[in-house]
């Protein structure tokens, strides 16, 4: 590591959110230097001491990155004067700055810090001006402390800016207390960071604050991992395993979450289920607010069947009987659930269905979970399709008085509609569906479509399920499967796992075959010799369009791996091409990547033909795919552009929110459809190995499956029928309301 000394010629970039800095210094040698790295409230003028090494960029050619820096006070009139006419005070320019230091000399700081009442004598600042001034020094001085304090316990200092942003001063008091507090209130500390930094504290391991933490924690995990509640005996063993101490030990602490209302105990089915609060109040509003709508008529089955039959008349496609009387639903009642397996004509019925609407006069708003699958149903329906978070209109509010997230439409400014059609339900958690909910009056249809044998959605919940399960509510499921013939092996395949028969996957069809390879370096090379040039060539497509998938993430044929095997074959990279690498993993333009997690903050928008922009939102969220189409590294951002045409710029700090996407998990291809589906299978655990993973990674391809690896393996994920068990009670709380 290298040491060097000066001052801060010129602030290049900084990015506010994070401390990300480029800047140029002016070391003691007179030597010019363009220096990055995370700095907090560096300002031009500052005198910095600075650890760290040379580095070459591709593009920007020598930078010192830095590891950590120590910064002191400028003494001289000459360094007072640069710092605070840089801006580091806001209010204070140039020819200010030259009276007050001009005064004051090389007591400036001093006189800001401890008398403050005598910068009134300087020509334009008043006492408010005054008190501003100071309020701005020791604010700066109070985080500098702040950053310093904290990063003894092994806090980033991009983590440390986070912290002390939340609770200024008051993070003294919180970490000599209560750190665990810090895991309730800041994104990016999880219990186990609050853990160690409480340990590092000297916080007791049996403390009430930490038990309490931890159980809320492991219930957080529960949530995480798609429940909406617990049961009591699961989570005191899961509490336990996680703190060390007995469950004796917690059953204090538990009361004591109860009491606080961090939760809430229901006995249901005669046994105890602990839920978050949000998790049990959604449940009963979602099944109210189902009644609700399912409540109100439009008229009898009689007069429902008798338009649809007129409207039939005119269409070209002949509906079977479950298709028919899946129109007819659809028409007279309040709330009505279509499903059906791949090639079952669920399309088909829904464009019948908004056909049948439009001879009525009724409008129509369509929308999918995913920019993926709401460009599906546009392209199948003809009409326009959302995704779920823009019908809702989500983003910055206008009217809060902190500008906070939410979604616009809601029961105080309902979806205006006379029917709204929501397809891939089955992806739909239940926070989504009951902001869905909010927003559509009763009056207004709601019609779900979705396969129930997908995977369930990957937040908590199983709505779709819970809905069917409930049995209250009008339902048609179609089962005849219409593309027959040469050229839908994948869907006949696809019903016969269902149904948990073998496929014959050794004869070899067109469009649906098996690669027999017995070690994963083989089945590695062939996955991608198919991607990169059989598979494009004979399907006429991009290989950006093909999907590999994989039940798992880890190991040789998990994505994290097949992703950087992939990005060598699909986009290698040049000597001069920008990249910059994150959490393991390098970017470069062009890349394919994926949002892993929701962020409702992120702006995004859309340009028109002539580059102007069109449309602007906020608000990127898990599964979205896109390609990266350029990175700036001396702006510390890239641009992403998303499957639906929409535009992000993300800062470098948001880099753990993306993955690579040549290869992506099966749960997070739910709602996608890719012309072919690469599916290489070894061995793995039984849990990700089952027959509802190899059905939904079927149904994701519409012209070609290719599996790689041993046939029987295929089988017994078929034989497989082992899926994790959601804790969900809203076919429940729907059965007492009906009840």
């Amino acid at each position: 590591m290298a040491e060097i000394t000066g001052y801060v010629e010129k602030i290049v970039y900084r990015n506010q959110e994070n401390g990300y800095t480029v800047l140029s210094l002016t070391a003691d040698k007179d030597d010019e230097l363009t220096c990055v790295g995370t700095f907090l409230s560096v300002n031009e003028g500052d005198y910095l001491k600075l650890t760290g090494e040379m580095t070459t960029h591709a593009v920007y050619g020598g930078q010192f990155k830095v590891s950590s820096y120590e910064q002191t006070r400028p003494t001289d009139v000459i360094a007072i004067t640069k710092y605070l006419a840089s801006g580091a005070i806001k209010g204070v320019g140039e020819a200010m700055a030259n009276r007050i230091v001009g005064t004051f000399g090389e007591d400036t700081f001093r006189i800001m810090e401890q008398e403050p009442e005598l910068l009134v004598r300087i020509k334009g600042i008043s006492e408010r001006i005054a008190i501003d001034i100071h309020n701005q020094y020791m604010e700066k001085q109070y985080m500098r402390d702040a950053v310093v304090f904290l990063q003894q316990y092994d806090i980033s200092m991009t983590l440390a800016m986070k912290i002390f942003n939340f609770y200024g001063p008051a993070i003294y008091e919180v970490i000599r207390t209560n750190p665990y507090k810090l895991a309730e209130d800041i994104p990016g500390v999880g219990f186990a960071t609050a853990d160690e930094i409480a340990m590092r504290a000297g916080i007791e391991q049996d403390s009430e604050y930490r038990l309490k933490a931890g159980l809320l924690y492991t219930l957080g995990q529960a949530v995480a991992n798609g429940h909406c509640c617990f049961p009591k005996s699961e989570l005191m063993e899961a509490a336990e395993q996680l703190l060390g101490v007995s469950q004796t030990r917690l059953a204090d602490p538990f009361e004591t979450a109860l009491i606080d209302k961090k939760i809430i105990v229901d006995e249901v089915g005669g046994e105890q289920l602990v839920y978050p609060p949000a998790m049990f109040y959604m449940e009963l509003n979602v099944a109210r607010m189902l009644k609700n709508l399912a409540g109100h008529s439009f008229g009898s089955e009689e007069s429902a069947k008798a338009k649809a039959k007129a409207t039939l008349k005119g269409l070209k496609t002949n509906l079977d009987e479950y298709q028919s009387t899946a129109v007819e639903k659809a028409l007279c009642h309040g709330v009505f659930v279509l499903t059906g397996g791949p090639g079952t004509g669920k399309t088909t019925t829904i464009n019948a269905v908004i056909k049948l609407f439009r001879n009525e006069g009724l409008e129509c708003l369509l929308a999918a979970p995913t920019g993926r699958a709401a460009k599906r149903m546009t392209e199948a329906t003809g009409m326009e399709a959302r995704t779920i978070h823009r019908l809702l209109e989500y983003g910055r509010s206008q009217d809060s008085l902190d500008g906070g997230l939410k979604f616009e439409r809601n029961e105080d400014n309902p979806l205006e509609a006379d029917a709204v059609i929501i397809d891939e339900m089955s992806m739909v958690d239940l926070p989504l569906m009951h902001a869905l909910l909010k927003a559509v009056t009763p009056g207004t249809r709601l019609i779900l479509v979705g396969d129930e044998n997908q995977l369930p959605s990957v937040g908590a919940g199983s709505v779709l399920q819970d809905i069917l399960k409930a049995g209250v509510f009008e339902n048609v499921r179609i089962k005849k499967i219409f593309r027959q013939g040469e050229e839908s092996h994948i869907v006949l395949n696809a019903h016969k796992i269902n149904e948990g028969e073998y496929p014959d996957i050794e004869k070899g069809y067109e469009d649906f075959f098996l690669i027999k390879r017995t070690n994963s370096s083989d089945i590695l090379g062939v996955v991608a010799t198919l991607l990169t040039q059989k598979l494009p060539k004979h399907l006429k497509c991009d290989p950006f369009d093909i999907q590999v998938l994989s039940p798992m993430r880890k190991g040789e044929l998990g994505v994290e791996n097949l992703n950087k095997v992939l990005q060598n074959y699909i986009n290698p990279g040049t000597a001069k091409a920008p990249f910059v690498e994150a959490h393991g993993c390098t970017f470069r333009e062009k890349d394919k990547v994926m949002q892993i997690k929701n962020n409702y903050d992120l702006p995004w928008f859309v340009r028109g033909r002539n580059g102007a922009v069109v449309q602007e939102g906020t608000g990127v969220f898990n599964g979205d795919t896109g390609i990266i189409r350029s990175i700036n590294t001396y702006a510390s951002s890239l641009t992403i552009e998303f499957d639906d045409g929409r535009l992000a710029d993300y800062p470098f700090a948001n880099l753990d929110e993306l993955e690579l996407a040549y290869a992506v998990t099966v749960h997070k291809s739910q709602g996608s459809e890719y012309p072919a589906v690469i599916l290489p299978l070894l061995s793995g655990p039984a849990q990700l190995f089952h027959r509802n993973i190899l059905y939904t990674a079927i149904t994701r391809a519409k012209r070609s499956v290719a599996i790689i690896g041993n046939p029987s393996v295929v089988f017994r994920m078929i034989d497989n029928m082992r899926e994790q068990t959601r804790y969900t009670t809203l076919s429940e709380r729907i059965a007492e309301l009906y009840a």
